[in-house]
């Protein structure tokens, strides 16, 4: 096989990478475009992720916002137009970690207990 032969599954021609200007670097005014008050367990799980994802990213980025966060996540939330529902708790754990990770719950009326409803971990991957 000669050197200019790609030896990938699907190959693909030269590309080459495109970085974006610092301007489009996530802040903190920017975790949710609209102001939202989450108001079931359905929304939560369908559009919270989405924002949780943004928030995970400025946790890596920037040290005051991860502080903020560690110390009140839905205060922060709130503080940027996120309102979840009163029965929804967020957990931010594994504060001192790489990679840290935010646990959504659920605690239903009643209940001491509180119910996973999903959770998001920074994670990164390396491969050859």
């Amino acid at each position: 096989m000669s050197s200019s032969t790609s030896r990938s599954l699907v190959p693909m021609a030269n590309r080459e990478l495109s970085i974006k200007p610092a301007s489009h670097v996530t802040t903190t005014s920017s975790l949710n475009e609209n102001n939202h008050q989450f108001t079931s367990r359905e929304d939560v799980k369908k559009y919270l992720p989405d924002i949780l994802g943004k928030v995970l990213a400025q946790i890596w980025i920037d040290p005051e916002f991860r502080r903020d966060f560690s110390s009140n996540p839905a205060k922060t939330l709130a503080k940027n137009g996120v309102i979840l529902p009163e029965n929804t708790e967020i957990e931010f754990q594994r504060e001192d970690s790489q990679r840290p990770r935010i646990v959504v719950f659920e605690r239903r009326p009643g209940s001491k207990f509180k119910l996973r409803i999903f959770y998001l971990q920074l994670v990164m991957m390396a491969g050859r």
